[in-house]
């Protein structure tokens, strides 16, 4: 008998599962002072692409001017640096 069904089956596959795009604070950089940084505005620049269930917003990079930014997730260093810089963040 082949390997394959000598051995059982292990775990399987949430269809229930969602895809986050990832953006970082430094792919931000492109934007200007006061932005308002959404879904539609990642995706017309190119950082997200059409099959995510969502962005996600992560720490990595700097940024020393405000962003307004509506993501539906957000890693608490990059809350933390948007707001130290001024800018907010808004949980959709």
């Amino acid at each position: 008998m082949p390997l394959q069904r000598r051995l059982p089956k292990r775990g399987f596959t949430n269809i229930f599962k969602k895809r986050y795009a990832v953006v970082n604070i430094r792919d931000l950089a492109r934007f200007e002072e006061g932005t308002v940084v959404d879904r539609g505005v990642l995706r017309a620049a190119g950082l997200v692409g059409r099959q995510p269930d969502g962005v996600k917003l992560l720490g990595n990079g700097a940024i020393d001017y405000p962003l307004f930014i509506k993501v539906n997730r957000c890693s608490t260093s990059a809350r933390n640096k948007i707001e130290a810089a001024g800018g907010r963040v808004e949980i959709v």
